[in-house]
């Protein structure tokens, strides 16, 4: 079985991926994948605020680096892929391409008439991936 994980540093997405740990530590012979998405449209902006490329991959890694220290405690083997471009699209995109057959994201809280003039990236991509998606919140 094939476990992946979106996450973006936010606090419902650290605990997606102690969910999706829980998941691959329960379930025999699955593996753990965590999805990282770079949004485009934000990365000019985090570029600019902390001026250079080598500070800004460290922000990037910090955001992924303790769901792979959780994983290692747990004796888990993570694969980590960053994907560039609008979240929703890409974690929908690489998941029905790559079998994945359980999602775990977070749930950014919103309530239903945010969510509507918003939108959300949970709720989209549950709505377009073609494996089961647990939201935890």
């Amino acid at each position: 079985m094939k476990v992946a994980v979106a996450v973006d540093g936010s606090d419902n997405a650290m605990r997606a991926a102690k969910h999706a740990i829980m998941l691959a530590t329960y379930l025999p012979d699955t593996s753990l994948e965590v999805i990282m998405v770079i949004d485009l449209d934000k990365v000019k902006d985090e570029y600019l605020l902390t001026q250079s490329a080598e500070s800004l991959r460290l922000k990037r890694e910090r955001k992924v680096h303790p769901i792979i220290e959780l994983a290692s405690k747990q004796q888990i083997d993570v694969e980590t892929t960053i994907l560039k471009g609008k979240p929703s699209q890409e974690i929908i995109q690489y998941v029905n391409k790559n079998a994945i057959d359980q999602l775990v994201v977070g749930s950014r809280g919103l309530n239903s008439f945010q969510e509507m003039i918003v939108g959300s990236v949970s709720h989209r991509v549950m709505k377009y991936v073609k494996c089961p998606v647990t939201i935890v919140k």
